[in-house]
């Protein structure tokens, strides 16, 4: 057995109302919850448990580059652009704060995507070739 991190299994969000964004991440974004209080939220999304925790004010996940620029600290991945294409229009349907659909420079494209405190999450049309022979 070889000691190495084999995946990401949580990741921590902050909120500044667990039951509000719940609702919303369920709604909007198809998670499943599976437990809840006062303080978080245990998520499943996307094949990761993702935790929303009730945050100080003015709290989010996203962070600034070196040249001013908010950024998101988290990748979803669709399989293709069609999904991704069919995705970034269903959001815009359910009246979610969305960006436009970017080429990069790299392969594939992306689209941004805002939750209701602000976290920003960005979404790429390639699945890693990992999760595909997997999954």
């Amino acid at each position: 057995m070889s000691a190495k991190l084999l995946r990401v299994g949580t990741t921590y969000i902050p909120v500044t109302n667990v039951k509000l964004s719940s609702e919303w991440y369920v709604h909007h974004l198809e998670a499943e919850l599976n437990y809840m209080d006062e303080d978080k939220a245990i998520l499943n999304l996307a094949n990761q448990s993702i935790f929303l925790v009730q945050a100080a004010e003015n709290q989010s996940a996203n962070f600034t580059d070196r040249y001013g620029v908010e950024r998101f600290s988290l990748t979803f991945e669709v399989n293709g652009i069609e999904a991704l294409e069919t995705l970034h229009s269903n959001f815009i349907a359910k009246g979610m704060q969305v960006g436009e659909i970017e080429n990069r420079g790299h392969a594939g494209k992306n689209f941004v995507f805002f939750d209701i405190d602000g976290n920003s999450f960005d979404v790429w049309s390639e699945l890693s070739p990992i999760f595909k022979e997997k999954f």
